[in-house]
């Protein structure tokens, strides 16, 4: 029992730890930062498809002499503001790492680009999973079974215990990704 409950410990904690990776997005999904087409989706509807974490990154790919990007407050990105902005990029191909959740507000370094719509709105996610959960409760007090030897059971041992507190706090897509044998 101890091997097995260790196995899915560490099948838990290496699950946990492939989410905690961010994925990489291309900003519009294709193409290069630009102003979009008339009849193109814009980069806030593509925003809106996606689901931005802590740790997700986006890509802008535009070239350099012609277009940057820059991190704007929300009242920079409502009127395209270019001269006030958090941070400028310039190389051509920006890779923008979320480290916190709330809103970002993106616009090209080109005033008349912003306003022919070249921007973005980002929304990250908060992060839900809680790190610094107590111990799990004990397990409920019951009248121990009867063993086949007419033995009581044994009470559960800790390893056990963080298992099942480990294992209930997976949810339940992860516990069906655990459906292996040990």
């Amino acid at each position: 029992m101890a091997n097995s409950s260790l196995c899915l410990v560490l099948a838990s904690s290496f699950m946990v730890l492939s989410l905690a990776a961010g994925t990489q997005f291309k900003v519009g999904g294709s193409g290069r930062w630009s102003v979009p087409d008339n009849n193109a989706m814009t980069y806030n509807q593509w925003a809106e498809k996606n689901r931005f974490k802590i740790g997700d990154s986006i890509v802008f790919t535009y070239l350099p002499d012609e277009d940057s990007v820059l991190l704007v407050d929300d009242d920079a990105y409502k009127n395209c503001n270019t001269s006030s902005h958090i941070d400028q990029f310039n190389d051509g191909n920006t890779v923008f790492t979320f480290t916190h959740s709330g809103n970002f507000y993106f616009v090209s370094g080109v005033k008349d680009n912003c306003d022919k719509n070249e921007k973005l709105h980002v929304v990250v996610l908060a992060d839900r999973t809680n790190t610094s959960s107590p111990a799990p409760a004990p397990l409920p007090a019951s009248a121990p079974a009867e063993g086949a030897t007419g033995e009581p059971s044994p009470p559960p041992n800790a390893a056990t215990a963080k298992v099942v507190g480990v294992v209930s706090s997976l949810g339940a897509a992860a516990i069906a990704a655990l459906s292996f044998t040990f």
